[in-house]
C-alpha cells in the first residue's frame, strides 16, 4: 500500500527559503511605486476607467466562476480527507491530504486579516486613477480616510497560487508531476494577478506578495508534515579514525 514516510528528495533552503525571503526583503527595502503605477496606468484611461474593471471574462469567469472552482475544490480534499478515516483503502491519503487542507485553509484565511490591518487601498480608490483615495506606500502611515483600503496582499491571485501545495505533495512521488503543478500554479497564479491588474483592482506588487505567502505556507507545513530527510548513513555517523603522527 502507498505510504508517505519514505524519504524525501533533499530540499535547497537557498533556493525554496532564502529566494523568496530575499525577494520579501526586497520589496520592503525598495519601493515598488513606481513600477505599480506605470503598469497600471497601461490600463487605466482619464474619464473613462479601467479597461477591465466591467469585463465579462475577467469579472464573471476569471474572478468568481474560478474562486468558486478553488473552493469547491477545497471542500473536495476536506470530503476526501474525513473519508479517509473510515475508508481502509485511502488511509494513506490522510497525511497528503491533511497537508493539503491546512495549506490551502491558511493561504486563503491569512489574506483578510492582512487586508485589514495594512489599510492598503486598490488602485481604483486612488485620485490618480479616478478614486478619492490618497496613495501610501505599505510601511507608511495612511493618509485620512473614512474608508480604509483593503486590497494588500491581492486575494483572488491566491486561487492560484494556493496550488503551489500540489507541487509539495507530488514532490516526493511524482517528480515530474511536481513540476507540472508547480507550473500550472505560478500561470494561474500570474493569470488571475494580471486580470486583477488590468481590472484596477491591485497592483502587481500586491500579488506578488500574495505569491510570496503561499510558496512560504505551502513550504512550512510540507516540511512539518510531509517531508522525511534520508538519515545520515552509519559511515557518515561512524566517528572518523584519527591518523597516528
Amino acid at each position: 500500500m502507498p505510504t508517505y514516510t519514505a524519504h524525501s528528495r533533499p530540499l535547497n533552503p537557498w533556493l525554496c527559503l532564502g529566494l523568496p525571503l530575499l525577494l520579501m526583503a526586497l520589496l520592503l527595502v525598495l519601493p515598488t511605486t513606481g513600477i505599480d503605477f506605470a503598469i497600471t496606468q497601461y490600463f487605466y484611461t482619464p474619464g473613462v476607467g479601467f479597461a477591465g474593471k466591467h469585463s465579462y471574462l475577467l469579472e464573471n469567469i476569471l474572478h468568481e466562476r474560478a474562486k468558486q472552482a478553488v473552493i469547491l475544490l477545497g471542500l473536495l480534499a476536506l470530503a476526501g480527507l474525513m473519508a479517509s478515516f473510515f475508508y481502509r483503502p485511502w488511509h494513506w491519503l490522510r497525511l497528503p491530504l491533511g497537508y493539503l487542507v491546512l495549506s490551502i485553509s491558511l493561504s486563503s484565511s491569512v489574506v483578510t486579516p492582512l487586508k485589514v490591518v495594512t489599510g492598503v487601498h486598490c488602485p481604483w480608490d486612488l485620485a490618480e486613477f479616478g478614486g478619492s483615495e490618497t496613495f501610501t506606500p505599505l510601511l507608511s502611515a495612511r493618509a485620512p480616510t473614512e474608508h480604509p483600503g483593503k486590497c494588500w496582499p491581492g486575494g483572488h491571485a491566491s486561487s492560484g497560487f494556493i496550488f503551489f501545495a500540489l507541487y509539495f505533495v507530488l514532490r516526493d512521488r511524482r517528480p515530474h508531476q511536481a513540476k507540472a503543478a508547480l507550473i500550472f500554479a505560478l500561470a494561474l497564479g500570474s493569470l488571475f494577478s494580471i486580470g486583477r491588474v488590468i481590472q484596477g483592482a491591485h497592483f502587481l506588487s500586491h500579488n506578488l506578495w500574495t505569491a510570496l505567502f503561499d510558496w512560504m505556507i505551502a513550504l512550512g507545513f510540507y516540511h512539518l508534515l510531509l517531508y522525511h530527510p534520508r538519515p545520515k548513513s552509519s559511515e557518515q555517523l561512524a566517528p572518523q579514525a584519527v591518523p597516528d603522527n
